[in-house]
């Protein structure tokens, strides 16, 4: 069974669901920018960031939306520029 992947232009976010949360991966997340301390696991990469939900977790929902415009708009603005 496969994963979902969000795209546009590009993959945005990656979702996976692991033993004791849901992580939601964004392959270019390190480029990104999160004033709101979304991200909170994969954060030594260079490249990739991700956030774990746990269950009685809080999401700011706002933060996160950010985080996903952001996404698209780096990948679109790479179509743009071809």
């Amino acid at each position: 069974m496969g994963v979902p992947v969000w795209s546009r232009d590009g993959n945005i976010c990656i979702g996976e669901a692991l033993k004791s949360a849901v992580r939601l991966t964004f392959p270019k997340g390190a480029l990104l920018k999160d004033p709101n301390h979304v991200f909170n696991t994969r954060l030594d990469s260079a490249t990739v960031r991700a956030v774990d939900f746990r269950e009685d977790d809080g999401v700011n929902e706002a933060a996160l939306q950010a985080l996903i415009v952001q996404a698209v708009a780096l990948n679109t603005a790479k179509t743009r520029t071809r």
